[in-house]
């Protein structure tokens, strides 16, 4: 019956310069469902729930809520009739509390001396807590909000929503940050909150967790919705199929490696964060030709400090850092670039690219200074150019513009696939993958896991970085478990289980 959808939106069509990227979409969610938006990157997802959010406003298409034809002006629309959402990308103040963050424009207030009004911090804390509790969200109000963990601040905006009573709740790529037992903890709230009443819009690309939490599945592709499935009904396979419109590959495929020389060697390396503690332990490692050294931990045991250290964005407090013979471990970003080092970060909005410069700009940042791109220190664009045009071909970069398309505009998944790009066609003797495919949808990484082989297999050395177990397991020709700053276990991939190298990330270590 038309009374069971909550939401009901109609032929809605959103442009921008050069894109459509929701193309006459009709989409309607049932109420006290978990309905799943699923879609390659740049697929028109999150522009779709923003459309929702009052965020954007149509260019054609109506919405209706609750049977009512509705149109907002602003996401403060959305928020008063019951709809919030959590962004991929927070929106907190870090030196405010949890409960002020939370009831921030919507305080509870009280009176001093009978007439002068201000905030019931008291009330808040009360409040926050008890909706905390309610929805075994396991926040404390009082703690900073730049001291909490990823998935801690996750759950402060979706208190954030619940303190407006929102009955609608859209959460964007909420697993992008998060590890796999934080994943774990969030499909449960997503669970408990269906239970209670919520109606919930997943915006994802991860399938095997569409597969553990939603009811049905809604695919778009390239701004056009494709199909409406049951989850329960449909395989892994036939949903990847859909999102990518092609057969995907679920499984990596790699031959046996052949080591050649050493390329980097990292020895009894060891360094300080800024409160001068240590974060990495007396590390050594070595990475030859034609190797994948994968690091496999848990977030925030100094993996990060690792690769950055190693690309020289961050300073070694003791030991050294080789490549091909060369110890590099004070030379500067450039010239380690110009030694053959290639960095993909996992903070790519703040390391990988500049924001604000168009994609053909990003794309020629290690190569701008040289020829064919400069001359006499004057640049050539029409160069750039083309060499931006050839990688967003060969990579399926989703721009508007093209080269000219405002990096910021780009969804979180083209960025990467950007900066993947870019530090591959350096052809580097060394390249620091760290979480190359976060955020990514399941053709893009079958591509990114293709191209991180390929560069193993022209004889590159490969230092993998990874939260994802799975992807360590299936790149790795050698595996290095870091714990606590420290590696406390080095071998082939061949002769480690997941189930071992899992204890070893939790800090268990064997007999020897």
């Amino acid at each position: 019956m038309q009374d069971d959808y909550i939401i009901d939106m109609r032929h809605i069509t959103k442009r921008f310069p050069g894109i459509v990227a929701n193309d006459d979409v009709t989409l309607r969610v049932k109420k006290g469902e978990v309905f799943a938006l699923l879609g390659e990157n740049g697929a028109g997802k999150s522009t779709l729930m923003s459309v929702l959010f009052g965020m954007y406003q149509p260019d054609a298409g109506k919405i209706y809520l609750r049977g009512e034809e509705v149109k907002f002006g602003s996401s403060d629309d959305a928020v008063a009739a019951g709809i919030g959402m959590v962004h991929q990308h927070f929106k907190l103040v870090d030196n405010f509390t949890v409960a002020e963050n939370i009831v921030m424009g919507v305080e509870p207030k009280k009176r001093l001396a009978g007439f002068l009004p201000c905030v019931d911090i008291k009330e808040a804390n009360r409040r926050v807590k008890e909706i905390s509790e309610q929805y075994g969200l396991a926040v404390n109000p009082t703690d900073m909000v730049g001291d909490l963990a990823v998935s801690q601040r996750q759950r402060v905006e979706i208190l954030k929503m619940l303190y407006r009573n929102a009955e609608i709740l859209i959460f964007d790529e909420p697993t992008a940050v998060l590890t796999p037992k934080e994943i774990e903890f969030l499909l449960d709230i997503i669970r408990g909150l269906r239970d209670q009443g919520k109606t919930i819009i997943l915006i994802t690309h991860k399938i095997e967790e569409i597969k553990k939490v939603a009811d049905r599945c809604a695919i778009l592709c390239r701004g056009k919705l494709v199909d409406v499935l049951d989850v329960a009904s449909t395989s892994v396979q036939h949903m990847a199929n859909f999102m990518v419109g092609r057969e995907v590959k679920l499984e990596t495929t790699k031959g046996e490696p052949h080591f050649g020389k050493e390329v980097l060697k990292v020895d009894h390396l060891t360094v300080r964060n800024a409160d001068k503690f240590e974060v990495v332990q007396d590390v050594s490692l070595s990475i030859h030709e034609g190797e994948i050294f994968a690091v496999a931990g848990v977030a925030g045991n100094g993996q990060g400090e690792l690769a950055n250290t190693i690309a020289g964005m961050q300073d070694a407090y003791k030991g050294t850092v080789t490549l091909d013979g060369k110890d590099i471990t004070s030379e500067s970003v450039r010239n380690r670039i110009e030694d053959g080092v290639a960095y993909i970060p996992e903070d790519r909005q703040g390391m990988g690219v500049f924001m604000n410069l168009p994609l053909d700009e990003n794309l020629a940042l290690r190569r701008y200074y040289k020829e064919p791109f400069s001359k006499g220190g004057v640049l050539d664009h029409v160069k750039i150019r083309e060499f931006a045009d050839d990688l967003i071909e060969r990579y399926d970069i989703r721009s508007g513009q093209g080269g000219r398309t405002i990096t910021r505009s780009m969804s979180g998944g083209n960025q990467q696939k950007a900066i993947v790009a870019r530090e591959i066609e350096q052809h580097a003797r060394l390249l620091i993958f760290v979480q190359p495919t976060r955020g990514m949808d399941m053709g893009a990484i079958e591509h990114i896991h293709e191209q991180i082989i390929a560069e193993r297999d022209r004889g590159a050395a490969v230092l993998l970085i990874s939260l994802e177990l799975d992807e360590v397991m299936q790149l790795a020709d050698t595996i290095g478990v870091i714990y606590n700053g420290k590696l406390l276990k080095t071998a082939p991939a061949s002769t480690m289980t997941s189930q071992e190298v899992g204890r070893y990330m939790m800090g268990v270590a064997d007999n020897d």
